[in-house]
């Protein structure tokens, strides 16, 4: 992989943190009744997440809304900075320590530039997005990550085409991995040979333990949390596990999200993989689909995120950047039957008892 001694590199307790597998909620957007940034309600956003026992908060990401980053909105600096004073602020008062990630996207050059603020924001890793290359070749592919690289270390993603990403082949990630400070990939094609093609790239990288796999499939999360991948390699098995989750859908009952990855890491330590969490991770699954509207290809996914955070009291409303970006026809009600059949998924109570401190 060659030098590493000019490649940026992370805090080492970033990189335990992110081995060892952490909650990462990808950070939504709060937005007033005239579409502008609400800072009172993303401020309490970011404390709810961190009380909740997040290890790492995603800021700029799809859940944030690519939009902010239009000359029409300008939210993207912004927006980075107000979430890393505020998780700067949670961590002086109880002394720990949260990993903070960016999105970062666009071509080479954008790409490039967002991630020197990112840096200059005090952002430890890049989540590096490829939508905007969707007809780029590996090997460009592999020169763009590397430009973007050198200003921050990486977290790849292999984000699912209906939400802006694109299909990469395996021989893309096993050049991927060869950069020597991608730390992680969050995986969320929503497609199990596509998340195999990582697992395999990484497992055949030599780099398995060493690149952290989070899972971004969010209709598939918990399965992907408690499976022990076992890859043959040209020099034998590789055991390749995801240990943690950066999710749109760990952006809402944040608190419960934390119980089950502690819970599922306990499973696959012990070997032994109880049935209340094969029950529970189907329960999810739906929970999922009707949060981010899977009836309508996922139309209504960040509306039904914030649809569930205004019911907490943490957003005023279902408001995105873009008007257009609202509820589907239905999708209300099928958010009211999943909180029905499903009141063990949800942090409501804890929400209830800290909300005002967090709006403060």
């Amino acid at each position: 992989m060659g030098s590493t001694k000019n490649w940026p590199w992370p805090p080492p307790w970033v990189l335990e943190a992110l081995r060892g597998g952490r909650v990462i909620p990808a950070h939504p957007l709060a937005l007033d009744r005239r579409r502008r940034l609400d800072a009172r309600r993303q401020r309490a956003l970011t404390r709810y997440y961190h009380d909740a026992g997040a290890g790492g908060i995603a800021v700029g990401v799809h859940t944030t809304q690519f939009a902010i980053r239009s000359p029409r909105h300008r939210l993207l600096r912004p927006v980075l900075a107000l979430a890393a004073e505020t998780m700067s602020d949670c961590d002086a008062v109880t002394g720990r320590q949260t990993v903070r990630i960016a999105g970062i996207c666009g071509p080479t050059g954008q790409a490039t530039r967002e991630a020197c603020q990112a840096r200059e924001l005090g952002y430890h890793v890049g989540l590096l997005s490829l939508g905007a290359l969707p007809q780029a070749d590996d090997r460009r592919l592999v020169a763009h990550c590397r430009s973007v690289a050198s200003e921050l270390p990486l977290m790849g993603f292999y984000l699912q085409p209906a939400a802006g990403g694109r299909v990469l082949s395996l021989r893309f990630w096993r050049r991927f991995v060869e950069i020597p400070n991608v730390v992680a990939i969050k995986i969320a094609p929503f497609n199990r040979y596509q998340t195999w093609d990582v697992i395999r790239a990484v497992a055949e990288s030599g780099r398995a333990g060493e690149v952290a796999l989070y899972t971004g499939n969010d209709d598939h999360l918990v399965l992907d949390l408690l499976t022990r991948h076992e890859v043959r390699t040209a020099t034998g098995p590789v055991r390749v596990e995801v240990v943690g989750g950066l999710l749109g859908h760990w952006a809402f009952w944040t608190r419960s999200a934390v119980r089950l990855l502690d819970e599922c890491r306990r499973a696959r330590r012990e070997g032994t993989i109880p049935a209340r969490l094969l029950t529970l991770a189907s329960q999810i699954t739906d929970a999922n689909a009707a949060v981010f509207d899977a009836a309508h290809g996922f139309d209504g996914c960040l509306p039904g995120i914030h649809e569930i955070l205004r019911r907490q009291g943490l957003l005023e409303s279902t408001r995105c950047l873009e008007p257009t970006e609202r509820l589907s026809p239905g999708q209300r009600e099928e958010i009211d039957r999943v909180c029905r059949a499903y009141p063990h998924l949800n942090d409501d109570a804890f929400v209830a008892q800290n909300l005002a401190r967090w709006l403060k």
